[in-house]
């Protein structure tokens, strides 16, 4: 090899190495600053969709059926009350024993007494009005909104009210590498979150549960 070419080899191997040494820093750095931001990004979401949950458990707690859609349920909140009830136990005159064995005969029941009225709102966000903006996705693609179904669904000739909000993690993490959002939304782990969205809820299943596991517990 020619004296005058070795200073340029140098330099050229030199280049590859660095290069080589980035792109090995890369694959380790990469996928941990992904994960550190998947995770963060899925506690706020899940804070969302947990508050949804809950107001869309006092729909059904008052109304009898769950909410399809964010205007109704906001509505809902606006205005609605819980009833404050006291069971107590009693006793009355049962007629027809009284009248067959000639003395007075008595037949336990149960009372419900009305004690007042608490505001759906205030049970649940205090004097905060986030709720109006519930249906917006708090991180990821801007615009975004939670997707909000509920129905029915029959078992044993009942009807029973059901509901699932969710949000795809393409819309949750639109801006990470596609490689490896790829690789998320075909997940399956008992530490991470299957498939590819985040839901709570379920219109197949009769259930108010979320899809995320205990790790993510710190969100509720």
């Amino acid at each position: 090899m020619p004296s005058k070419l070795k200073p340029v080899l140098t330099i050229v191997l030199w280049l590859l190495i660095g290069y080589l040494g980035y792109q090995t820093y890369m694959s380790i750095y990469e996928p941990i600053q992904f994960n550190k931001l998947k995770n963060k990004r899925y506690k706020e979401v899940i804070t969302s969709l947990i508050e949804i949950r809950d107001a869309q458990i006092a729909h059904k707690q008052v109304t009898g059926k769950f909410s399809g859609n964010f205007e109704n349920l906001i509505k809902f909140i606006d205005t609605a009350q819980y009833t404050i009830t006291q069971r107590r136990d009693s006793s009355i005159i049962d007629k027809e024993l009284t009248k067959l064995y000639g003395v007075d005969t008595y037949k336990e029941i149960v009372l419900i007494d009305t004690l007042g009225f608490v505001s759906v709102k205030d049970s649940l966000f205090k004097s905060s009005d986030r709720y109006k903006s519930m249906m917006n996705v708090p991180v990821g693609k801007e615009g975004a909104r939670f997707k909000l179904q509920a129905g029915y669904l029959a078992q044993n000739d009942i009807q029973i009210p059901v509901f699932e909000a969710s949000v795809k993690k393409d819309v949750i993490l639109f801006d990470q590498n596609k490689d490896l959002l790829m690789q998320e939304n075909q997940i399956v782990s008992v530490d991470g979150v299957n498939g590819d969205q985040l839901v709570v809820g379920s219109m197949d299943e009769v259930k108010t549960v979320g899809n995320w596991p205990t790790n993510y517990d710190a969100a509720k």
